[in-house]
């Protein structure tokens, strides 16, 4: 199958162009914890979920790079619609690591959506030809849209230590538990998922620390350069894009608003004619730049990696953790620059920024895109100790 693949520049120009839709939905997407089915299928009609799709499904498989610019301009629209479609390309990724007949099953829909997790919430034990898995997974961004999810689940063989495995599920195998009730990134229908004496194939079963690894068992995906790099780094990459479009968006929010505003009980009838504004937008306009510098450093060291195929460093591993934690300690730090700086009037709900606050906020406190986390694992790294974790 072969598919016309578009250039960068092209899926960065249709992202933006879906902006005013995006942001359109933005408020109905917050009141009904799930993204508007139309933001849904404009992301799918825009060819975003084709992005790590293999090219023999009709994908244009693009480098880390693209995912970045993409997902900021999204998030430039609305955060969790970009979080959405950031979280559906890593499963995506993660599912080409499976054998190559399983995905002709998987992505036999050419319009397919996979949500997905890294955290080993559940148990899985033998059964024959498969495992049987019980257990409940949370923050399952895009569940309601999608066909089919990734899950991990501690095995425990009959002989043997037990092990994280990762596994694909068609979401309707799941039962939906509708607890998204958050105070950010609402829009994106983050709710939990349960497994109960679920059996799966044992072709649908992969050891987690092989793919972290970068390994996988496709054939035909074996040599494709974007499949070739670790997990980690590959996720961290592939969400960092919505960030940078938050600290976009936080400042187009300001930066609207501006001419309009007084500060109140004071003499400027003006905002942007006070210098505490002129600071204020310059230190927050420095920090976007910051991190967008860590967001293209990250992509470009994966992509460099994947091109090449030259075995990844420790420290390299790390560092990619280290910059993602940047992307969002920086973005967070401009945001809330701009936010104390737009007065009382931005806490009413249809004034943007009051939402992509409260978003950085849900994003600054992920376990896994955490800066404290981050910074403390690459830390330890440089200190000549091995990490604490599997997930580097």
């Amino acid at each position: 199958m072969t598919t016309e693949i578009p250039t960068r520049e092209e899926l960065v120009q249709r992202a933006s162009d879906l902006a005013p839709l995006l942001r359109k939905h933005a408020a109905w997407s917050e009141e009904n914890r799930r993204l508007h089915d139309e933001v849904v299928q404009a992301l799918t009609d825009a060819g975003f979920g084709k992005l790590r799709r293999p090219k023999r499904y009709g994908g244009y498989e693009v480098d880390t790079r693209t995912l970045v610019d993409v997902a900021a301009e999204l998030g430039r629209g609305d955060g969790s619609a970009s979080w959405v479609a950031s979280v559906y390309w890593i499963p995506g990724w993660m599912a080409c690591h499976f054998p190559d007949h399983v995905q002709d099953d998987v992505f036999s829909d050419p319009d397919v959506r996979i949500c997905g997790t890294l955290s080993p919430s559940a148990m899985a034990a033998p059964a024959e030809g498969g495992i049987v898995v019980n257990g409940k997974w949370q923050f399952i961004s895009g569940a309601h849209h999608a066909q089919w999810q990734e899950v991990i689940a501690i095995y425990v063989p009959a002989e043997g230590e037990p092990y994280p495995v990762m596994a694909l599920v068609p979401i309707t195998d799941l039962l939906i538990v509708d607890d998204w009730n958050t105070f950010g990134l609402k829009g994106t229908g983050s709710v939990s998922t349960v497994a109960k004496d679920l059996f799966i194939p044992q072709d649908r079963v992969l050891p987690l620390p092989a793919v972290l690894q970068g390994a996988g068992a496709s054939q035909q995906n074996g040599e494709g350069s974007i499949y070739r790099s670790p997990l980690m780094p590959v996720a961290a990459a592939s969400s960092v894009g919505t960030i940078v479009g938050l600290g976009r968006a936080a400042r187009d929010a300001f930066l609207h608003r501006l001419p309009n505003r007084k500060i109140t009980y004071t003499a400027y009838e003006s905002q942007r004619e006070a210098p505490i504004t002129h600071h204020q937008v310059a230190e927050a306009t420095l920090k976007i730049d910051q991190a967008e510098f860590h967001a293209h450093r990250l992509a470009g060291l994966v992509d460099s990696k994947t091109s090449t195929g030259v075995e990844w460093k420790l420290e390299e591993r790390a560092q990619a953790r280290a910059d993602m934690g940047a992307v969002i300690k920086l973005t967070k730090e401009a945001i809330d620059i701009l936010a104390t700086a737009s007065g009382g009037s931005s806490i009413y709900t249809d004034v943007p920024i009051q939402r992509i606050s409260r978003d950085i906020q849900a994003v600054n406190l992920h376990a896994l895109m955490h800066p404290n986390t981050n910074f403390e694992l690459y830390g330890r790294v440089l200190c000549g100790l091995e990490p604490n974790t599997l997930y580097i």
